[in-house]
């Protein structure tokens, strides 16, 4: 099959996205890590736009990457000027990239509104542009935007705006869905009718307005397009851009098109987990190929079928994307859900054992009370050891008081926590503040423990949650806290629940510190 070549657009379009903002210094180390994904081409940003897209410019040509293209992203020349007076075609060629990509109007209804030129002009513009860019720099690539909604609106024009950068001599011609509301059949169609009139490679650049950004893509390949633009995530503006995560799987194992290899799309995952965190954004868990649910099972029959044969409930083996098989323990789970998650932590059980039978009722009662194991994998292989009676206990809290005080009303209330806790035969009474009382709770725990464990230093609280369950008792309620933490080796998940907001926070973080000693002590 037809190799297709990979357009990153992360470091450009995926920045216009809400919430979705990088440094420089961020900006090259995505591009080192999209370059050892195999993605062709990375487009770095647009160069006449902002100072911090030059400074990407000039950073990126210090750092040898093994295969990825750099592109600069512009516009066609204004009208009424030549591209060698136009300020924007001259800092794209000032850039010096291996790469430009430049967009034009496609649309009649843009050309006469958005530029105030006349049709004619337009086709002038695109084709002035791309010729002198490929006099000038190594590639070209040539954007169409909003080249779907040209087409329905007067297709005819849409073909001549292809058909000037094509004459141009362009490397490759981009058919845009920039608003995201094209269906996969219109792809399909339009597509059809431009390699009629057009033999430069097509590539496809979609929006995912309508949920099809990754089904135009893929459709697209399947109608002969050989150049793929999207964002890692989907990040983008709006709804987001095509998925890259998604589509580079499709591609390499549903369609056998060759893109990345085998072991570059085994590292698919933590490259979009690395840019999330780099985004300061928490990774959708129910993202397609990469998220932490895609190959999650919480169902009984779901678990005892892909035991045997994983492809009963799973459309491809996670291990192929760097992705796991997840069981997932509820209220609903039989005995196989747990021993299936007794296997994933090396804990020896028996499905005769009278032990498997204690901790399913364990867990029913639990969620009864409103625990959940889901996000909490950490508590429930606690709950597992002491069931079974081989959890060493590090230590144990005699008690532990929270105090808040609002001295002034202009003031915000300090918080003051002090601990018991009781480390083999010693007892150690410690003090600490923080910012709110969970976070002196947890500092006071950390003081007294780290003396007699020094590794806790390594161990940070990346995530905290509270959920109020619906108990209709108002402040009464009972509350669920979920806290997510972590070290150098990994994450974990630990649950507290209570009608007391503090005391459940204190089950959450003591099972926290006693899973990392755990985890420690097993090396």
């Amino acid at each position: 099959m037809s190799r297709v070549w990979l357009y990153d657009t992360t470091l450009r379009d995926g920045t216009q996205a809400e919430d979705v903002s990088f440094l420089v210094a961020d900006k090259i180390r995505i591009a080192q890590k999209l370059d050892e994904l195999g993605i062709d081409y990375i487009e770095g940003g647009w160069p006449g736009s902002n100072p911090k897209d030059i400074a990407f410019f000039q950073d990126i040509k210090k750092v040898t990457l093994n295969h990825a293209k750099i592109a600069a992203f512009g516009s066609t020349r204004r009208a009424k000027t030549t591209p060698a007076q136009d300020n924007n075609i001259q800092t794209l060629v000032q850039a010096e990239p291996d790469t430009v990509t430049i967009f034009g109007k496609s649309w009649d209804f843009h050309v006469r509104e958005a530029l105030r030129i006349s049709l004619e002009e337009n086709l002038e513009l695109i084709y002035d542009s791309l010729a002198y860019l490929k006099e000038n720099v190594p590639e070209v690539i040539y954007d169409a935007e909003h080249f779907f909604d040209g087409y329905k609106a007067n297709p005819e024009y849409a073909i001549k705006t292809l058909e000037a950068a094509q004459k141009a001599g362009v490397d490759c011609i981009v058919l845009c869905d920039t608003n995201g509301g094209t269906l996969p059949h219109e792809v399909a169609a339009s597509i059809q009718v431009v390699k009629q009139h057009i033999k430069t490679p097509l590539g496809i650049h979609a929006h995912n307005d309508s949920e099809c950004a990754v089904a135009n893509s893929l459709i697209a390949v399947e109608n002969g397009v050989v150049h793929v633009q999207g964002t890692i995530n989907g990040f983008g503006e709006r709804c987001g851009n095509a998925n890259l995560c998604s589509i580079i799987p499709a591609l390499r194992l549903k369609m056998a098109r060759e893109c990345v290899s085998d072991e570059q799309l085994q590292s698919i995952r933590i490259t979009s987990r690395y840019i999330y965190e780099l985004a300061n954004l928490v990774p959708n868990k129910h993202q397609p190929y990469v998220g932490n649910s895609a190959f999650a099972h919480k169902g009984g029959v779901h678990v005892s079928a892909i035991q045997r044969h994983p492809e009963t409930y799973e459309h491809l083996r996670p291990e192929k994307v760097g992705n796991t098989t997840r069981i997932l323990i509820s209220d609903l789970s039989g005995r196989s859900n747990i021993l299936a998650k007794a296997e994933q932590f090396n804990v020896n059980l028996d499905s005769k054992d009278p032990v498997t039978l204690e901790i399913l009722e364990d867990i029913k009662n639990l969620e009864n009370q409103g625990f959940q194991f889901e996000g909490a994998e950490a508590s429930f292989e606690l709950l597992m050891r002491r069931a079974l009676g081989d959890l060493k206990n590090f230590f144990s809290v005699i008690g532990f008081r929270v105090i808040d005080t609002k001295r002034h009303e202009d003031e915000m209330p300090t918080s003051e926590a002090t601990v018991r806790v009781k480390v083999g035969g010693k007892i150690e009474h410690t003090a600490a503040e923080g910012s709110g009382p969970v976070n002196a709770l947890d500092n006071a725990l950390r003081k007294a423990l780290e003396q007699f464990y020094p590794q806790l230093k390594e161990m940070k609280l990346f995530d905290y949650k509270v959920r109020v369950l619906p108990a209709g008792k108002g402040t009464a309620s009972v509350t669920r806290v979920l806290i997510e933490s972590g070290d150098l080796n990994g994450r974990w998940g630990t649950v507290g629940v209570s009608d007391n907001i503090i005391d459940a926070s204190y089950h959450a973080l003591v099972d926290a510190l006693q899973y990392k000693l755990m985890r420690d002590n097993e090396k």
